[in-house]
């Protein structure tokens, strides 16, 4: 089971306050927007860094794709933004607020299950059954058009109990037991360790998803040797140990 580490959620507001250079020191801080399935890979980079970098504090906000574009078009004080989706990043590239994203990491959908898997779930068909409770992502965030992508896939007609704003929130609702099932990625099963249990989706009804990792236009010479380090073998060796596909 994958050791916990403290992550520290950084809400808007009060990113105001902590991003950039401290007044009077060398000290820089870096605000770095990602995708809520990226929360514990980040925060391992993270310390990476630091450790390497102590004249460098990471602040991270966590929370789905969608939510995070529209921080960032809002003028929100954000360095890096990394979002599981094409569709997402090309958003904020559209508005030009982002500089040359680029793919670092793939990955898929599974099935959350609790442990003991009470409902006995084995594929996307038994979701639809009249007394399962699923819980999968809002649609406009990338894990529930991938969610929807492949419920289309399988032919699945499917009545959510909720939808859920990232997929964190979705896994966090399978870990205390309020739903039978989730539609999560495989790297949220890995993280969560022996927390949940995962149902592999076939690749014939899966649907898979591509992240993308890029400075915006206030970022610095820090914020794009963070997005080296996500880049460089020892990154994209966290990524896979975390459950990600290679880009």
């Amino acid at each position: 089971m994958r050791i916990a580490r403290t992550v520290v959620l950084v809400p808007v507001a009060a990113m105001m306050v902590v991003s950039g250079c401290s007044a009077g020191t060398d000290e820089q801080v870096v605000t770095i927007a990602a995708a809520s399935s990226l929360t514990d890979a980040f925060t391992e980079l993270g310390a990476q860094f630091e450790a390497d970098d102590p004249r460098v504090t990471l602040r991270f906000t966590f929370a789905g794709s969608s939510t995070l574009a529209e921080q960032v078009m809002a003028g929100a004080p954000i360095d890096v933004l990394a979002t599981a989706s094409p569709q997402t990043m090309g958003i904020a590239v559209q508005a030009g607020d982002v500089d040359q994203p680029v793919v670092f990491a793939t990955n898929a959908l599974a099935i959350a299950v609790p442990i003991g898997n009470p409902a006995g779930i084995t594929g996307l068909a038994d979701l639809a059954e009249p007394d399962v409770t699923v819980v999968v992502c809002a649609a406009q965030v990338p894990c529930g058009a991938a969610a929807r992508a492949a419920l289309a896939r399988s032919g699945v007609a499917l009545t959510p109990a909720s939808l859920e704003p990232d997929v964190r929130a979705v896994l966090a609702k399978v870990v205390a037991d309020e739903a039978d099932a989730g539609l999560v990625y495989r790297s949220d099963i890995v993280t969560a360790g022996d927390t949940v249990e995962g149902i592999t989706i076939p690749d014939d009804e899966n649907a898979s998803t591509e992240y993308l990792i890029a400075t915006t236009s206030r970022g610095g010479d820090a914020a794009e040797r963070f997005v080296d380090l996500v880049l460089s073998p020892a990154g994209q060796a966290v990524l896979a140990d975390s459950g990600f596909g290679a880009p």
